[in-house]
């Protein structure tokens, strides 16, 4: 069978889980019913035992297509031949219409006539529970976990279907104009069953269509890559829950930064950093009521928040610490990529930068949606007064290396962004100021230019005492620590181009085990790409800036996502879609369309 590249899926979802959807019609992964819920198909880390839900043609060897509906999560799979068109609608209800928990799959003949069979092979807590099924009748079969997660499943069809291994399976032929669907749900005894197949997958389907068009017709934005933009936006509230407001950085666990490497992570919780820019690109574009989510999020469920330095980087969906590592010896991994990891391991690691992306975040909010209370400001001061503290500790960093602790240069510069935000919210709502918040502020903008400067390299460096760059130093300019004109921040640019940037293709640094405690390699970074054209755009350089951009678009799948990493020939590698990449993008593309906008306003006069 194979592993089908990672760029070659698409991806449905209902916020509060998502599916894979590969171009040859099958289903490969998903975690069901929520995003840190254990898998019920995970067959694209291991393809015998992981399970799947395939639907395709009887004949092999066809042309395929894949495609969303525009300015929808809504996906078509097309299948072409002299023989006809089929096309495969792939859909999961939102939750705010429905309950949600419901997986749609649609068969449709478009022309011609056309023969499908369809496999639908459950495989309950990471493959690692035995399951029960039961043929309720020619049209419905109930699969049961005899696991600890104790799940039980429902497959309804509109065709017979029949069991074969303790799988369901069918084989249908279409002519012209017939359809055929299947609904694979989630059964806890409080959510009805559709009692008309038909109309319920129709009305669905217009439901779902409409909310996703009305949600994107919310956007702002209606500048230059309109529907690249779009898109990015789709993705990153597909990978928001509705539930909690949270957001995950990825949907998908243990696919490989390295073919046959060890890099291989869990992203299915909710990183501060990573929820905390997306809150910023979500607001860029209007989306004020995701932005409320996240911070009421962050307000309720998050307890840390009210403790002086127990912040952790990352959380549960439901705001909780349950985040251990273990590895899944039983699963080969992606093209051989072992091991595979769930939970993750840097839950408990100290990186000081999350204050500053947190309160950056909160001020956005607090300036451009809705003033918080003066109780969460009274969690956020106790925070910002142990940054005051704490500012000068090591820490693992932003890319969580596992090497050690070091003094970077990225968490010091973050701290700055914490204690500055805290100061323009003070100021704003005339809350009483500490006098030290600006002597701290003030030593650490000094201690940034006189410690983390390399005077012979002519550029800031990675952490103190290093004679590298990081593309995480990228932000600098972004997050209004220096001007993007400078003269140390213009060199410090010329240094990263020459140790990190291949064309538009940024790495993050250079891999080395010493430094990050891992062996292997790993691809260019897609958001250190977004971050460096932005940064060229407001150096000044915006024809450099835009060319790249756009040369970056190309390197996105055939539906205009991207995983984390870029492989050495183009191949997408590590956590699939990536929420980092596509607000990056999001923040790239408004950025230089504004930078465009200013030239051609100046042209005029």
């Amino acid at each position: 069978m194979g592993y089908l590249p990672i760029e070659n899926y698409g991806v449905i979802g209902d916020l509060n889980t998502v599916a894979l959807v590969g171009l040859n019609g099958s289903i490969d992964f998903m975690c069901f019913p929520d995003f840190d819920s254990p898998t019920i198909f995970a067959s694209i880390l291991d393809q015998h035992s992981g399970g799947f839900f395939a639907i395709k043609p009887a004949r092999d060897g066809l042309k395929t297509k894949q495609l969303y509906l525009p300015d929808t999560n809504v996906l078509l799979t097309r299948f072409l031949s002299d023989e006809g068109i089929g096309e495969i609608t792939d859909f999961m209800p939102v939750e705010e219409l429905y309950q949600g928990k419901e997986l749609i799959r649609r068969i449709t003949c478009v022309h011609g006539d056309m023969t499908f069979s369809m496999r639908c092979a459950p495989r309950f807590n990471y493959a690692r529970s035995e399951k029960v099924t039961e043929q309720i009748s020619d049209y419905e079969i109930i699969f049961l976990s005899k696991g600890p997660d104790d799940t039980v499943i429902r497959l309804k069809s509109s065709v017979p279907i029949h069991m074969q291994d303790g799988d369901a399976e069918a084989t249908f032929s279409l002519k012209t104009g017939e359809k055929v669907d299947f609904i694979l749900e989630f059964i806890d005894y409080t959510h009805p069953s559709a009692t008309n197949l038909e109309e319920f997958v129709t009305q669905s389907l217009y439901d779902t269509i409409n909310y996703w068009k009305d949600w994107v017709a919310h956007s702002s934005y209606k500048g230059r890559w309109f529907e690249v933009v779009n898109r990015s936006a789709l993705v990153l509230k597909l990978l928001t829950s509705h539930r909690y407001g949270s957001m995950v950085a990825a949907p998908t666990f243990g696919l490989p930064e390295e073919i046959g490497g060890v890099r291989n992570w869990d992203y299915r919780y909710t990183w501060i950093r990573d929820a905390s820019f997306t809150v910023y690109a979500l607001l860029r574009l209007g989306h004020k009521k995701e932005a409320k989510a996240f911070v009421d999020w962050v307000d309720r469920q998050c307890d840390d928040v009210g403790s002086a330095g127990y912040l952790r980087l990352m959380y549960t969906l439901a705001g909780k610490k349950d985040l251990e590592e273990v590895e899944l010896h039983h699963l080969e991994g992606y093209m051989g990529s072992k091991p595979v990891r769930i939970g993750n391991g840097a839950y408990d690691q100290i990186q000081l930068d999350i204050y500053g992306e947190l309160l950056d975040s909160v001020y956005l909010y607090d300036k451009y949606v809705e003033r918080i209370s003066f109780d969460f400001w009274n969690d956020l001061r106790i925070q910002v007064e142990w940054v005051c503290d704490n500012w000068r500790r090591e820490d693992e960093g932003i890319w969580e290396v596992r090497g050690g602790k070091k003094q970077f240069l990225y968490s010091r510069m973050m701290c700055w962004v914490a204690v500055d935000r805290a100061m323009k919210i003070a100021e704003s709502h005339s809350y009483p100021l500490p006098a030290r918040w600006r002597e701290e502020r003030d030593s650490i903008f000094f201690s940034i230019h006189n410690e983390f400067w390399n005077e012979q390299l002519q550029s800031f460096v990675q952490y103190k005492g290093a004679e590298t760059v990081d593309a995480a130093t990228l932000l600098m300019p972004l997050i209004r620590f220096i001007g993007p004109k400078d003269p140390r921040w213009l060199s410090t640019l010329k240094r990263i181009e020459e140790e990190l940037v291949s064309d538009a293709l940024v790495y993050r640094y250079r891999v080395d085990a010493d430094f990050d405690g891992l062996t292997g390699g790993e691809g260019t970074f897609s958001m250190c790409t977004f971050w460096y054209v932005e940064c060229l755009a407001l150096s000044g350089q915006l024809e450099k800036a835009r060319l790249y951009f756009e040369k970056m678009l190309g390197y996105a799948n055939h539906l205009g996502l991207y995983a984390e990493q870029l492989g050495l020939k183009g191949e997408h590698l590590g956590n699939f879609p990536q929420a980092f990449t596509h607000l990056g993008l999001i923040s790239a593309a408004l950025s230089i369309n504004d930078k465009l906008n200013e030239d051609q306003q100046k042209s005029r006069f």
